[in-house]
Order: C-alpha cells, then sequence, then structure tokens
C-alpha cells in the first residue's frame, strides 16, 4: 500500500508542477533545477506550495522553503511531512 501512495505523491506533485509551468509532466525532469532550468518564480513557486499544502492538508515549515529546488527534493519533503502525520 505505502508504494501506491508513494508513487502517487509524486504523480500528483509532478502534475501539479507541470500545471504551474504549463508544460506536460513527462518533460519535467525530477533533478532539474526549479529556477535555473525550469524558469520557476517565487509566484510560481508558492503555487506549488500552497496546491500541495491544499491537497495533503499539510502544512509546510518555512524553514524547508529554501529547499523545494527541484521536483526530487519536493517529493522528498512531501513524503516526510506525510510520514510524520
Amino acid at each position: 500500500m505505502a508504494s501506491s501512495a508513494s508513487t502517487g505523491v509524486e504523480r500528483d506533485i509532478r502534475e501539479l508542477v507541470a500545471e504551474v509551468l504549463e508544460t506536460d509532466p513527462s518533460e519535467i525532469d525530477a533533478n532539474a533545477n526549479f529556477v535555473k532550468d525550469l524558469g520557476m518564480d517565487s509566484m510560481m513557486a508558492l503555487e506549488i506550495l500552497a496546491g500541495i499544502e491544499k491537497k495533503y492538508r499539510i502544512v509546510i515549515p518555512e524553514d524547508s522553503l529554501p529547499k523545494f529546488t527541484s521536483l526530487n527534493e519536493t517529493i522528498r519533503i512531501v513524503k516526510e511531512i506525510l510520514n510524520k502525520k
């Protein structure tokens, strides 16, 4: 069960990021830097984080915000928060 929930988190976050970046989810390199490689600005980042918080009913600690640098990092942090829930 854990693995299907985990792949769901990855898929959901990838889709959310793709929606904000207005691109196809399959075109996002999981290790690409949001700002340098994907051209994300701070408003886009906040939109993604707000979407994640709403979807999973979690609060992302403000000190974690600088760690959201790529899709993989975002997924890792969200899974950590969900596991503590």
